[in-house]
């Protein structure tokens, strides 16, 4: 194979250089640029105003070595080592799940949905269950004010993960480490909302292998069907439950139906809507628990 870091290059040679490799590997081509533009961001350098320019050396070095993992299709959000969600810089590593863009819709309509339910209290108790790295909690904290974010995880390096984001983003968080509701239920604490984002793609199901390869299984498979750990919390939620209360998931495009039939029999006289994302998929899931 030709040398491909050896010569001066500008970003747009550089970039191109790489664009066969990566389409022999089914990489896209998108994934080198926002490699580069984001080495280049790092130090407020605009990569697109400097497209014919020669590329700086420190760049250079930095990208020649992430490039590497990048092509043994190690995703590129670990490569950095963060990600970007609702506006925010989240650490990401291979011990949590890459938040998706998908998920800031439902940050979005959890937002909308407190607006609306709990617009007259001065305090919103909510809990983010499975919460991985801390990016739905964090970028619902630090959009409501009023809002005091509870989150747990199974795993103790997510939440060493997710208290390192928090800090990060300047927000009080109580994380406790625990099998989904089971440290708050022990604690005896009441919420007014629940947000779970669980694993809830099946056993059985292929996967991409920078996905599968990569990211923590635990993050991803929800047994045979995928929902066992809605029903977990649709099973157990009442535990810690204010009266008035307000649940919502991320949900798998084709999983609408399962769901509403499992809350129904689980959750008697609960109101449950399904809401569909940008792309006009099933994706969000909302329950809502009426006060006595």
């Amino acid at each position: 194979m030709t040398n491909l870091l050896d010569g001066q290059l500008t970003n747009n040679q550089l970039l191109h250089r790489y664009y066969p490799l990566v389409d022999e590997l089914n990489i896209p081509r998108e994934t080198v640029k926002l490699l580069l533009l984001e080495l280049c961001n790092e130090v407020n350098y605009n990569l697109y105003l400097h497209l014919d320019d020669l590329v700086d050396q420190e760049i250079r070095k930095k990208f020649d070595k992430m490039i590497v993992r990048i092509l043994e299709h190690e995703p590129l959000n670990y490569v950095l080592g963060f990600a970007w969600f609702y506006g925010h810089k989240f650490i990401v590593d291979e011990t949590v799940l890459i938040p998706r863009y998908e998920t800031e819709e439902l940050v979005s309509n959890i937002l909308n949905y407190l607006d609306n339910k709990f617009k007259d209290y001065k305090e919103i108790k909510a809990v983010d269950i499975g919460t991985g790295s801390g990016a739905i909690a964090i970028s619902i904290a630090k959009e409501e004010a009023k809002v005091k974010m509870s989150a747990s995880d199974i795993s103790q390096e997510a939440v060493n993960t997710a208290s390192k984001n928090a800090t990060l983003n300047e927000v009080d968080i109580d994380f406790k480490c625990g099998n989904m509701l089971d440290p708050f239920i022990e604690a005896n604490s009441k919420f007014d909302l629940i947000i779970c984002n669980p694993p809830y793609i099946p056993q059985d199901e292929d996967l991409e292998v920078s996905v599968k390869e990569f990211e923590p299984h635990l993050a991803l498979f929800g047994g045979s069907d995928g929902l066992k750990y809605y029903r977990e919390v649709f099973d157990n939620c009442q535990k810690i439950l204010n009266k008035n209360a307000l649940l919502a998931f991320e949900i798998g495009w084709n999983q609408k139906e399962v769901l509403l039939q499992e809350v129904r029999k689980r959750l008697v006289n609960s109101k449950a809507e399904v809401i569909k994302d940008i792309n006009g998929k099933d994706r969000m899931l909302f329950v809502e628990i009426a006060g006595e």
